[in-house]
């Protein structure tokens, strides 16, 4: 899992952002993900401004939207 290269899109004061944070951090803590905020671009807000947090690996680029519990998180990383 540590290969994985991972984007978390996330945004400032995003508790529901914190709260995804700590699942990964527990569920997978030595997975490399990038944090994005979605303020950073108007595409980026467009796209993910509304469904923070969003998990996307880049080798599937498949997401994992909010909400998500420890149990999927592991299903979507393997």
């Amino acid at each position: 899992m540590s290969n994985l290269a991972i984007l978390f899109y996330s945004g400032k004061d995003c508790c529901l952002c914190d709260d995804a944070e700590v699942i990964l951090n527990y569920a997978a803590p030595d997975a490399s993900y990038n944090k994005v905020d979605v303020r950073a671009s108007t595409e980026l807000y467009h796209l993910y401004g509304a469904r923070i947090p969003v998990l996307k690996r880049l080798d599937t680029e498949l997401e994992l939207e909010w909400p998500f519990n420890e149990q999927q998180l592991r299903e979507f990383l393997s």
